[in-house]
């Protein structure tokens, strides 16, 4: 009975993990084409970007009113975007989520999926200088041995990139700007969490909403490109816009899945041989050859980076276990 319950509790961590690699890949993978002018003859970044967060508004509004109507069938947090309170506590993350996914698109845009994680492998190393900065936690030597490894594979990872001659200076900028950004919101959503009663559904659901109203004045600068494009109302661009705004929406809620399965290092972990893998896909998807230096330099991020995650979490355990050990 207990090998019973052990084999299918491995077979839901199998899927779970399968599903965050599926969806988290798809996503990169369906934006890069929305976002490639060569593939759909369009350059609207805000736009898609504003389209996804419309999609993923009406999917958790949808949600909300059915959990109303059938409580024991499908379950939403209780919450009204529109509540004063709620809007000036949530506002400020909800502008930093749009600075998140925008400047991340623009990173996407330029840049190939193929140096797409390197290019926003900084997230580690700001999320330790904002941690410093705002919340006045230290790093211990090792996690900095961590942080100047993944450095070094981000400017090899440049070097590499500009000798094989796609290197796209602001693409990495926006690449950045999107690590720096990533790393500010995490820090800020365990502020505003508690606000929102820890549902993550019910936070994401106020920031698509607000994001999508936000964006209205940004779309004015698309607005040109958006009146003279052909394909704006067609089944194929409709579809993926659909998908994107889908995968958006569920990439957060598979993430805190893998996350309650298996436990933050795993998950972090599985990010980081996820990334990998999606390179590696992104290499054979769109025949780019690469060097041997040029893979060293995805190897050292890559590296770099589950060590930080491997030597936090040791960290973290000598931390808390001498308080376990005294409650008990």
């Amino acid at each position: 009975m207990k090998l019973d319950t052990l084999s299918s509790k491995y077979i839901r961590i199998f899927f779970v993990v399968v599903i965050y690699w599926v969806i988290s890949i798809l996503t990169v993978f369906v934006n890069k084409t929305l976002l490639s002018i060569d593939k759909l003859d369009v350059d609207a970044p805000i736009f898609i970007a504003w389209f996804q967060c419309l999609v993923s508004a009406i999917i958790c509004f949808t949600l909300s009113r059915l959990s109303k109507m059938f409580p024991t069938v499908v379950q939403f947090p209780e919450g009204n975007p529109f509540n004063t309170t709620t809007i000036k506590k949530v506002l400020p993350l909800s502008i930093l989520y749009i600075l998140m996914i925008s400047t991340n698109n623009f990173c996407l845009k330029f840049v190939d999926v193929t140096f797409y994680y390197v290019g926003r492998s900084l997230t580690t190393v700001f999320n330790v200088i904002l941690s410093y900065l705002i919340l006045g936690q230290t790093t211990s030597f090792s996690c900095l041995l961590c942080c100047f490894a993944v450095v070094f594979g981000f400017f090899l990872g440049v070097d590499q990139e500009n000798l094989s001659g796609s290197f796209s200076l602001i693409g990495t900028v926006f690449g950045v700007l999107s690590s720096f950004s990533l790393a500010y919101y995490s820090i800020q959503i365990k502020k505003v969490l508690p606000d929102v009663n820890n549902h993550i559904w019910l936070l994401s659901y106020f920031n698509n909403v607000y994001a999508v109203i936000l964006f209205i004045p940004l779309l004015a600068l698309e607005t040109k490109e958006l009146s003279i494009y052909s394909k704006l109302t067609e089944l194929k661009f409709l579809f993926l816009m659909i998908i994107g705004g889908v995968c958006g929406l569920s990439i957060g809620y598979i993430t805190v899945l893998q996350v309650q399965v298996t436990s933050p290092l795993t998950h972090n972990i599985s990010g980081t041989a996820k990334s990998c893998f999606q390179t590696v896909l992104a290499s054979f998807w769109y025949d780019q050859w690469k060097s041997s230096m040029w893979w060293f330099s995805n190897f050292v991020v890559l590296g770099g980076s589950a060590a930080y995650t491997i030597v936090k979490n040791r960290e973290m355990e000598k931390k808390y276990r001498p308080i376990a050990y005294n409650r008990c």
